[in-house]
């Protein structure tokens, strides 16, 4: 039933957590300057969130009295901005191709800081991690083969690596060496002399549970013990990213939940709520680094931040979402608007490729803001809307969700998603139908007026 071309049925929103950052941005009235100007989407980054985020990740290994690393995962967002940030703050960069390599060594981050990571690395790739002094996380015996040759033949300095585990509760993981592999590799790196340092063992899981994390890890110190009785340095573990990223409060999240139905997607179009990424997190952040060091590992008898004292055991992780975490924004400007039965589908200038959420088949989920050439709007009333990219395909949906807009979304109105710097601007971004990729621009200086720049990335 429609009203006024208004669906009387109520329409599950899902706002975001107040950022009060994020809103002086888009009451200084730049965005539609910014939009005007660029001719097309874009997204703003906001360095200093990052600062803030890295700040508490130390402050959390510091309270714990543990010494730890914190390495950037440049895979959640490949703006040169937080390759700056790394190395102003002399932190570390996890990369995984020769691309990302030679932008953090580009942008300042010094080798020794840098772990790299992904499967079945190429020679050109471990050849400039030899030289630069990089880490190493090895993922099968035949790279660790190939890493060895290379240190053997020519390498000014030892191959620096560490050996990637498959986790025994995610046996199915293409990543890692299972128990017996890890066994073969301590071996090979023992006859390998000083060709190599192998300084530790890694693991990535799957999910954001804490608990899984602590065992792990606790597994990782058992294993650098037996690797120490070797000869072997082993004296870090890795334990990977998996920090959530808390997008909204519980209570908005939990009656979304309950309440969204297939009439509430644009043509009916059905998620199951287990694809949606969990956008409120009780424990996410620096708080569930917290939480994982507090953790006592089932069987033992103290925290794993006492495990990691008592044995000498440097902590390191590779978050990339909690990092970013309020640290940009993506804005589209509305350039159609078609009535339906009780609702709008709204075209913007973008495509659904700078959401990257629609690449694991669901959606993202937090309400983008309605900016109007005089300021965001107010009002009781729900306009729902639904928002489609500018291309020729049925399933470029940049949001399917009806959305309750507070007014009537009009032609030249801007569309800004929140916090969506983490894995969602650029991960799927592809120049289709020749549109131009959306430009990321900095705002270094927030208030009445921002200061901006375009990100930089250096000529490769």
């Amino acid at each position: 039933m429609a009203v006024n071309g208004r669906s009387t049925a109520p329409v599950p929103t899902l706002p975001s957590h107040a950022d009060p950052d994020t809103d002086r941005v888009l009451d200084s009235g730049l965005l539609h300057e910014l939009s005007y100007a660029f001719g097309g989407p874009f997204h703003f980054l906001l360095p200093h969130r990052f600062d803030a985020n890295l700040a508490a990740f130390r402050t959390a290994l510091s309270d714990a009295g543990v010494e730890g690393r914190v390495y950037y995962a440049k895979k959640a967002n490949k703006a040169a901005v937080w390759m700056e940030r790394c190395a102003a703050h002399k932190a570390g960069v996890d990369v995984a191709s020769v691309g990302e390599l030679r932008e953090a060594l580009g942008h300042g981050v010094r080798g020794e800081n840098i772990v790299v990571t992904g499967p079945a690395k190429s020679d050109e790739l471990l050849r400039l991690a030899l030289l630069q002094g990089c880490l190493v996380a090895v993922d099968a015996l035949d790279e660790l083969d190939l890493l060895i040759t290379l240190a053997l033949t020519g390498a000014v300095r030892p191959a620096r690596l560490l050996l990637r585990r498959l986790p025994p509760a995610q046996p199915h993981s293409r990543f890692g060496l299972n128990a017996a592999e890890v066994e073969t590799a301590l071996d090979r790196c023992v006859r390998a002399g000083d060709a190599v340092r192998m300084e530790g063992f890694s693991f990535h899981l799957s999910g954001y549970a804490t608990q899984p994390r602590a065992e792990l890890a606790s597994e990782l110190v058992d294993l650098c013990l037996k690797a120490r009785v070797l000869g072997l340095q082993a004296d870090r573990i890795s334990i990977g990213g998996g920090f959530a990223v808390d997008y909204s409060p519980a209570d908005h999240w939990h009656t979304f939940l309950a309440d969204q139905r297939p009439e509430h997607y644009h043509a009916s179009k059905t998620f199951q709520s287990g694809d949606f990424y969990p956008y409120h997190s009780p424990v996410a952040g620096a708080d569930a680094l917290r939480t994982v060091l507090d953790t006592v590992p089932e069987g033992g008898h103290e925290s794993l931040a006492a495990r990691l004292k008592e044995t000498g055991t440097l902590l390191m992780m590779e978050p990339g979402r909690a990092l970013l975490d309020g640290a940009g924004a993506s804005v589209f400007r509305v350039q159609g608007v078609k009535d339906r039965d009780g609702y709008q589908i709204l075209t913007v200038d973008g495509t659904s490729l700078s959401l990257s959420e629609q690449w694991f088949n669901s959606e993202y989920l937090p309400d983008p803001q309605l900016v109007t050439p005089t300021g965001r709007p107010t009002g009781d009333e729900p306009h729902p809307a639904c928002v489609g990219g500018a291309s020729c395909l049925e399933s470029d949906m940049v949001t399917w969700r009806k959305i309750p807009f507070p007014a009537r979304p009009r032609i030249g109105d801007l569309l800004v998603y929140p916090n969506t710097a983490g894995y969602q601007m650029d991960s799927n971004e592809s120049p289709f139908h020749d549109l131009p990729l959306p430009p990321k621009v900095v705002l270094d200086r927030l208030g009445d007026r921002p200061r901006w720049r375009l990100d930089r990335r250096p000529a490769c």
